[in-house]
């Protein structure tokens, strides 16, 4: 009873894949972070420009 009790045990801490899953969501939550508050300070610098360019023709 006791050995099956201590190989369950290591058994769990060897298992890492949920771990794992919540750490890959984790990455993109901020990869998707960046990427949005990237496009949204290109987007006004790049409607600026196009207005500047716009203007001046």
């Amino acid at each position: 009873m006791r050995d099956k009790f201590l190989s369950l045990v290591v058994k769990l801490q060897n298992d890492a894949s949920g771990a794992t899953a919540i750490e890959y969501g984790l990455i993109a939550a901020g990869i998707a972070v960046v990427i949005i508050t990237a496009i949204s300070l290109a987007g006004g610098a790049l409607t600026n420009t196009f207005t500047s360019i716009s203007n001046a023709l």
